[in-house]
């Protein structure tokens, strides 16, 4: 397919345009997996796992989105809930 024949079927949005793409080599920009060791209390791990079971996801899961909403947050600059010094630290 030509680059114009796939632009148009692209902007007009009325085909999927999935299936003309080469997926073989796509990657997500900065999505690198690194695994890491975090030791944590006993309570903390405890709690996690209740959170996890009461959300049905893994704690890894739930790690990784509380993780990355308060970096989010913090690049923002935005204050989480229950975070009375407005994200000074």
């Amino acid at each position: 397919m030509k680059a114009k024949d796939f632009d148009k079927k692209f902007e007009e949005g009325q085909e999927d345009i999935v299936d003309d793409l080469d997926m073989s080599s796509a990657r997500r920009v900065n999505q690198e997996q690194k695994r890491i060791n975090v030791d944590f209390p006993a309570w903390v791990v405890e709690s996690l796992d209740r959170e996890a079971a009461r959300i049905g996801v893994t704690r890894q899961s739930i790690i990784k989105v509380w993780l990355v909403e308060r970096l989010q947050a913090e690049s923002a600059n935005k204050p989480l809930n229950g975070d009375a010094a407005g994200g000074a630290h």
